[in-house]
């Protein structure tokens, strides 16, 4: 679909803070409130606009210390569907909050939450490894959260450098 350059403007604006509202918009790309408005609805209907997020830091919240865990599959792609059809069967399992066909390695990239690293495990060897055309899986398990969708993750420590300063 072709956007006119004030539609992918206000894409670029609603991509970085999806709360801003609507007469800021307008005031930024110089158009009215109402065309705005419009645009918007447009871009959600044409599904463009996929959804609104919100980026939580849950390492911060008491007793929500969900397990992340990125898996790399290798797959034996089917004859006139490719990826497709297993990707989207495994994409259906509520534990995998993100999937992708990557270059390389291996085929799929899965991000899997959970409670606990057993819970994944679980998930790994009585769901995922099933799949008739699942042929490995290598599971990498997320450690700590420096920055996700371009938002850097401060633990609450300064920012100064503390490396010991070593002079000859």
């Amino acid at each position: 679909m072709h956007l006119s350059s004030e539609e992918i403007e206000i894409l670029k604006i609603i991509e970085e803070n999806p709360k801003i509202p609507v007469e800021s918009i307008a005031l930024m790309v110089m158009c009215s409130e109402e065309k705005v408005r419009a645009s918007i609805e447009k871009l959600e209907q044409s599904q463009i606009i996929m959804s609104y997020q919100t980026l939580i830091d849950w390492s911060k919240v008491e007793g929500q210390d969900n397990v992340i865990a990125m898996i790399d599959v290798k797959v034996t792609p089917k004859r006139g569907v490719g990826f497709d059809e297993v990707a989207q069967r495994i994409s259906r399992f509520p534990e995998v909050s993100s999937l992708y066909l990557m270059s390389g390695a291996y085929d799929l990239s899965i991000t899997v939450e959970g409670q606990s690293m057993i819970q994944i495990s679980k998930f790994v060897s009585e769901k995922l490894s099933t799949i008739e055309n699942v042929i490995s899986t290598t599971t990498h398990f997320m450690l700590k959260k420096y920055k996700h969708d371009g938002v850097i993750f401060n633990d609450g420590t300064d920012d100064k450098d503390r490396r010991m300063v070593v002079s000859p």
